[in-house]
């Protein structure tokens, strides 16, 4: 990091995150991007399609940022973001972005992929950093991520946008109240009928005009161009070696309630079961997945689909998808979804008297991004910082391999190590596709 760029955070002061009514009075239709505007917070965009436009827009807002720089490997996707905002650069290479001393912070909202060695990558090179979920596809990069972050002592936020959402805040107050007494069991689930095509085939792999394939295939297998898999996040989710499959496409939004609620730390074992059991598409990410995350007094459990959207009270009929968290507690039963939760009792065991009070109560959010950026001005940490997160990247990760193996995998919390099965330790690491290497050197915290 630049030293006029602590210059500009110190001006900038060390304000801890304001609330969400005051933050919202400093809002404005669009951030100044002129790059020498050096009491702004410079951001740059790596990755320039659905999320990452989102990620940007709602940056942009702050009265505090300026958009300096975008990144893509497609050309079309860096022009628009140069159409909205017309002074800041556009590179096709992230290592250009990573160079660039005028940039204070990126967003990372590549396909999953590449999530680990950017981010690594701009830890290294002093940018702060908002990273989009999944945080990372296997153990190793887990670490890699976690270590870097903190080896170099800068800002990170996870993309997990729904746990700025007040819902969520509502039913870890009642949780941690002990509303619905002690939780032995938590279950969370997405599931959706994309029908035996999924998502399709093509047969055309020619490379579009205007494309670097290589580039967006980056440490990741070779494989020819298909236009399913590259175009957009949604898709990524049937192609295991790009996103790990739909785990780690949408269980960090929703194992993300449990975790936050019951603070269990790492897990000590992790199971799966699962298979591509009817989809007959281009990808090959499976069609099902129960997966066990077993603590000391605590069991989660993950259940996907992509072959049937029955949702319990979350909904049925209509192919569609669908998403739910419950909570069973020895007084009660919590289930939720991103914008509504229900208590169910247990007869008289519930005490509808015992609630959260003023000391439960959680702030309401600034905004997931909003809070990144002010946190990049106090030096402060995130609700969704990588020692937070890793709490729930952990087991979504150790449970693909799971999967893999076909078998469970057992892992030390404290020393953050898979035990007792070497085929697995290795495995956990995954081999970049060169001239790509993976960042052995973050493994270990020192």
């Amino acid at each position: 990091m630049s030293s006029n760029t602590v210059t500009r955070r110190g001006f900038l002061g060390t304000t801890v995150a304001a609330s969400a009514a005051t933050l919202a009075t400093t809002q404005t239709a669009h951030a100044d991007t002129s790059a020498n505007a050096n009491e702004k917070i410079q951001v740059a965009l790596i990755g320039c399609n659905g999320m990452g436009r989102g990620n940007l827009n709602n940056c942009a807002r702050h009265k505090d940022v300026a958009v300096v720089a975008a990144c893509d490997v497609y050309q079309s996707r860096m022009d628009s973001v140069r159409r909205q905002f017309p002074d800041a650069k556009t590179v096709a290479d992230y290592r250009d972005v990573l160079a660039d001393d005028s940039v204070d912070a990126v967003i990372i909202a590549t396909p999953p992929h590449w999530h680990a060695l950017m981010a690594v990558e701009a830890a290294k090179a002093g940018k702060d950093i908002y990273l989009q979920k999944p945080m990372t596809l296997h153990l190793g990069e887990s670490l890699a991520v976690k270590n870097a972050v903190t080896r170099h002592k800068v800002v990170c936020q996870i993309g997990t946008q729904i746990h700025a959402g007040q819902n969520y805040r509502r039913v870890v107050e009642k949780i941690r109240a002990d509303h619905i007494g002690k939780v032995s069991v938590a279950r969370t689930f997405n599931v959706m009928n994309q029908g035996p095509n999924g998502v399709g085939k093509v047969k055309d792999t020619t490379v579009p005009p205007g494309v670097d394939w290589n580039m967006w295939l980056g440490p990741a297998p070779k494989r020819p161009f298909n236009a399913i898999l590259a175009a957009n996040s949604f898709n990524h989710c049937s192609f295991m070696d790009y996103s790990g499959g739909w785990t780690p496409g949408m269980a960090p939004h929703i194992v993300d309630l449990p975790i936050w609620a019951l603070a269990p730390g790492y897990p000590t074992s992790v199971s799966c079961a699962g298979g591509r059991y009817l989809t007959d598409d281009d990808g090959d990410a499976p069609d099902t997945q129960e997966m066990t995350f077993k603590y000391p007094d605590l069991t989660i459990a993950w259940s996907m689909s992509t072959i049937n959207s029955f949702a319990y009270d979350f909904g049925s009929g209509k192919p569609a998808r669908r998403l739910g968290i419950y909570f069973f507690g020895s007084k009660a039963t919590l289930w939720s979804n991103y914008s509504k939760h229900e208590i169910v009792p247990e007869g008289d065991f519930f005490d509808p008297t015992v609630v959260p009070g003023e000391d439960d109560a959680i702030d309401p959010s600034p905004g997931h991004e909003f809070e990144w950026i002010e946190c990049i001005k106090s030096r402060q940490q995130p609700s969704c910082s990588v020692d937070y997160h890793s709490c729930v990247d952990v087991p979504l990760v150790l449970g693909n391999l799971a999967y893999k193996l076909g078998r469970s995998v057992q892992f030390d919390r404290e020393k953050l190590e898979i035990v007792g099965d070497d085929e697995a330790a290795r495995l956990a690491v995954p081999e970049y596709r060169a001239p790509w290497k993976f960042p052995t050197e973050y493994l270990t915290a020192k």
